[in-house]
């Protein structure tokens, strides 16, 4: 009887709906919106500090580019930051950034595993901690491969990123939408082992690397900061979009001796570098681009790039650090 109840009392239900009222379709969501520029920011050159800049540049005897913004105030310092320089690894954060960018808008996913394979790996003169802990491939998470692209530098980690966001168009593209004009990202690691020249077509001016820095900060601007150097990728589990690239660029392992050489310790510096090799006795690039957070909580976003320089690898990085130091020392106060 209670079974007899309950299927009259159903059909009774159902036999009072207006079966015309019934959904017959779900509505598809809106797609996610894509990247847009940030509005221009009003610039206060500092004269002071960009004399203090070009003598410092002097000592690395080749092409210095420096950009160098405090981005809550405007105050700026430039030297040739019109003119392109050759990023090297620099490119591996827009193409980090691009992922990302595809993770938000639900075309990639953080936890999705890619294969590598020894075919995907650059070859043995260059760096790549992935490819010498796993010689025959295997498989790896986005999350993992932007971890070994941003805190190791990976060249096996940059390409395949590369290749999974649709090669240099899809980079370009997403750079083009956040106003990033004069950066190109062309050629692979692989493509650079091949011919010295292709380098220089991956390049950036160090005006359009503090655009890159600037739209990366303020997308993360109310993340919280990891509290200590491990980057490790359970840590990296709850960490999404643009806030997992900050939070691995603060534990980059290159160029200790750079923007970090002569800040004082414990900085916080969320950065990338890049290094060519050399050929007879010059030096393509040896670069650092990055935000400084400040004691106040201001930050400063810096570009520094060195090109075609005669000098040692310790001078050209006492160069780097020394214009981070001026720049510090400057609007430390501010």
């Amino acid at each position: 009887m209670k079974k007899l109840f309950f299927v009259l009392l159903i059909a009774s239900l159902i036999a009072g709906c207006n079966l015309k009222d019934l959904p017959t379709e779900f509505p598809t969501p809106p797609p996610v919106p894509p990247a847009t520029p940030l509005e221009k920011m009003t610039l206060k050159p500092d004269a002071e500090l960009e004399k203090q800049i070009a003598k410092i540049a002097e000592s690395a005897k080749g092409k210095v580019g420096v950009a160098a913004v405090l981005l809550e105030t405007g105050d700026s310092a430039m030297l040739n930051s019109d003119q392109r320089f050759p990023m090297q690894s620099v490119y591996k954060l827009p193409i980090s950034m691009a992922v990302m960018d595809q993770t938000r808008r639900g075309e990639l996913d953080l936890d999705e595993k890619i294969g590598v394979t020894k075919e995907d790996m650059v070859g043995e003169s260059q760096h790549s901690p992935l490819r010498d802990a796993n010689p025959n491939g295997g498989e790896f998470t986005i999350r993992e491969l932007i971890r070994f692209a941003l805190v190791e530098s990976d060249g096996t980690a940059s390409d395949v990123l590369m290749r999974i966001a649709g090669g240099g168009p899809q980079i370009q593209n997403f750079l083009t939408q956040i106003g990033v004009k004069n950066m190109r990202v062309l050629n692979t690691e692989k493509d650079l082992a091949l011919d010295w020249q292709k380098q220089y077509q991956n390049y950036s001016t160090p005006n359009d690397a503090i655009e890159l820095l600037r739209w990366l900060q303020t997308s993360t601007a109310s993340a919280k900061r990891f509290d200590d150097n491990d980057a490790s990728d359970k840590l990296a589990e709850d960490k999404a979009n643009d806030e997992l690239v900050m939070w691995f660029m603060e534990a980059s392992i290159p160029g200790a001796k750079r923007f970090k050489g002569s800040l004082p310790p414990n900085t916080i510096v969320a950065h990338k570098t890049g290094t060519s090799g050399t050929q007879n006795g010059i030096t393509a690039a040896t670069n650092d681009i990055g935000i400084i957070t400040l004691p106040n909580g201001k930050h400063i976003a810096i570009a520094v790039f060195v090109s075609d320089s005669p000098a040692d690898q310790d001078a050209r990085e006492t160069v780097i650090a020394r214009v981070a130091k001026a720049v510090w020392d400057r609007w430390n106060l501010r």
